[in-house]
């Protein structure tokens, strides 16, 4: 098994920022912006200048920072400057409710806040609310202009140099939120190491990313997937990244591919299938891209087909976890097994295994074990769930899989989806993709739930094709079109047609939230 050795001394900021300027590349574009574009130099510059105004806020080494930012230059430049002090960045998502913002507060208790302008009046509500918030006590730091002047943008010329401090490849750089679908989410502590180690061997040695790359995101920076494969991977090789605020529909992807030609595109599953639905699709140029990756959720291998059939570019679906950071199972350019999760990135080792622990034969479906130098240290303040998730040099997390003689993976599911009807085992989304090839289906979500007479079976959530109005009777068709294509056992006994899907704060379908609705309905 391949294996990447970092240096002792590791500092994130100069892996893949400072580096780029000592080899060189300091004038190439690191940043494609709406209104303009920023070199690797300015980039360097720009968290220079927020490492000196954090500094002078009084966070030092190894305190928590909350960056709470819209995609662009100024996310960039503080979680750079975060790294350059030695200290630790938490994302998130600069649009959480003033409930979510509050708990994760709590939870965290950074030492000091980076919001957006928008975001000054949410969080400085929460400040004065509770006196003195936990570990919000040097304040917040607002990034941007207007009614709110950045500090970093009043600093002199001078203090566009900051040298990294010399972190261990152990020290904790970032911490993540785990993505689950549900339950609140765990923050996930994980060190220097681990995010070059996997730059190293699944994003250069698995994807070769090279430095006449753009890569273009669904996902925004806080997701720890866009974090990588947006921003750290192409920065590690002096490619650039295109960001943009607003959230993406397919509309604007379509643009942003026709203005930037991107070579690399990071998407999921969701929207995959509303771009494929979007009216005038065939007329679009996506010939620019050698390859989409997706993640996040399973991939259907009837979304793939048409996906390819109508753009021509393959989707390499993959794995990865917060407790591993990123992806570690994948499909490979010019490899791709549809309906797979592909096989492992080198320098990763995966198992699947029964509930002692003990690895099963190929073809059987097991627990996911993966064992590699991405590893994080733990789960904060949860003692009991990463002594179950962390043994040894393995992560064991809640999804099944199974895996064939060649080593390709099959998704199964999350251990807490999966269920039995009738005494045979159904992965829901084996009915999923069933539901998908309906013409009048978006997105759809297979529940299991005990009916009136005790026993488990399937229940079917599903959302209509984007702008259109569910049809009448679309229930009772999609249980038709389940009996005519699956096993009688696999068919939902109820299908409820949505409005919404309710999201966890990564955007993944909150199954939580659906079978609480589910156990309503079935009252």
């Amino acid at each position: 098994m391949s294996r990447y050795s970092p240096p002792e001394q590791l500092n994130l900021a100069d892996y893949y920022l400072a580096d780029r300027l000592r080899e060189g590349l300091g004038e190439r574009i690191a940043l494609r912006l709406p209104e303009e574009n920023l070199t690797y130099r300015e980039v360097e510059a720009l968290a220079c200048r927020f490492a000196h105004a954090l500094r002078e806020r009084g966070v030092r080494r190894e305190e928590r920072v909350l960056v709470a930012l819209p995609d662009g230059a100024e996310f960039v430049g503080a979680l750079f400057g975060v790294l350059k002090l030695g200290a630790v960045v938490v994302m998130l998502n600069p649009d959480l409710s003033r409930e979510e913002a509050a708990g994760q507060i709590a939870y965290v208790r950074p030492t000091l806040a980076v919001v957006s302008p928008a975001g000054f009046a949410l969080y400085s509500a929460l400040i004065e609310e509770k006196g003195e918030a936990p570990g919000l006590e040097n304040g917040l730091l607002v990034a941007g202009d207007g009614e709110h002047p950045a500090a970093w943008q009043r600093l002199a010329p001078e203090d566009a140099d900051f040298p990294a401090v010399a972190t261990h490849r152990d020290d904790a750089a970032i911490w993540l939120f785990s993505g689950g679908t549900t339950g609140r989410p765990k923050a996930v502590v994980q060190p220097h190491r681990s995010f070059a180690n996997t730059t190293e061997l699944y994003a250069k040695n698995t994807l070769g990313y090279r430095a006449d790359d753009v890569t273009l995101s669904v996902p925004k920076l806080y997701f720890g997937y866009a974090t990588g494969s947006n921003l750290f991977f192409p920065f590690s090789v002096g490619a650039s990244c295109v960001l943009f605020p607003e959230p993406p529909t397919p509309e604007l992807l379509f643009r942003q591919i026709a203005r930037y030609r991107p070579t690399v595109m990071i998407n999921v599953p969701t929207l995959l299938q509303r771009m494929v639905d979007f009216p005038g699709a065939a007329g679009q140029d996506l010939s620019s891209l050698r390859c989409i990756t997706s993640a996040g959720e399973a991939l259907p291998p009837s979304l793939y087909q048409r996906f390819f059939e109508l753009f021509g570019v393959e989707l390499l679906d993959g794995l990865g976890t917060a407790e591993m950071w990123h992806i570690f199972l994948t499909n490979r350019p010019g490899e791709v097994h549809p309906g797979t999760l592909g096989r492992a990135v080198e320098g990763f080792e995966i198992s699947a295994r029964d509930e002692e622990g003990k690895i099963l034969p190929a073809g059987e479906v097991g627990r996911l074990w993966v064992k590699g130098d991405s590893r994080a240290h733990y789960y904060w303040q949860n003692h009991e769930k990463t002594v179950e998730a962390f043994r040894g040099e393995y992560f064991v997390g809640g999804d099944l899989i199974r895996i064939d003689v060649a080593g390709v993976v099959t998704y199964c599911g999350r251990a807490d989806d999966v269920f039995k009807v009738a005494g045979r085992w159904l992965v829901p989304a084996e009915v999923e993709d069933c539901l998908l090839q309906h013409p009048e289906v978006a997105e759809c979500a297979v529940i299991g739930a005990a009916g009136a007479d005790g026993l488990i079976k399937p229940y079917a959530f599903v959302l209509a094709k984007q702008g259109a109005a569910a049809p009448a009777g679309l229930d009772e068709s999609l249980k038709a079109f389940a009996l005519e294509k699956l096993a009688a056992y696999k068919h939902p006994r109820r299908v409820l047609v949505l409005d919404t899907f309710p999201r966890t704060h990564l955007g993944k379908v909150d199954r939580g939230a659906l079978r609480a609705r589910l156990k309503e309905a079935l009252v």
